[in-house]
């Protein structure tokens, strides 16, 4: 079992910056590749970004690509994700997750374990 916990998100102004924290107990972080994913109210939840068990490998979508960064400290058992230039399309529900397998999914169905979110809100 692995347990998620995310931090770090709050109201920020558009073109703003949030970093959001993903701290993990239990199994060892580095044998999952971890994701983060969002959910806005009355839509699905998709995938924002990912990275592979040692961060040799990281994955974002259109979306968010060279706006976002997802990095992690094994050390820590902590994945981060930096964000920059928020655009108020980007207000939702971020979550992080955590992927038994070694190559990087996409799919919400793929990610085994789920923290409780926390809120991201952007202000035009």
């Amino acid at each position: 079992q692995v347990q998620l916990v995310e931090s770090g998100g709050g109201l920020v102004q558009a073109g703003g910056s949030l970093r959001l924290s993903c701290a993990a107990s239990g199994r060892t972080l580095s044998n999952h590749v971890m994701g983060w994913f969002r959910q806005a109210p009355g839509k699905v939840r998709e995938f924002v970004a990912a990275i592979t068990r040692f961060g040799m490998s990281t994955y974002y979508a259109d979306s968010v690509k060279g706006r976002f960064t997802i990095s992690r400290d094994n050390a820590k058992n902590t994945v981060y994700l930096q964000m920059q230039r928020l655009k108020p399309e980007d207000t939702a529900v971020y979550y992080c997750a955590a992927d038994g397998h070694q190559d990087i999914k996409l799919d919400v169905c793929e990610y085994d374990y789920w923290g409780q979110g926390t809120q991201v809100t952007v202000s035009s």
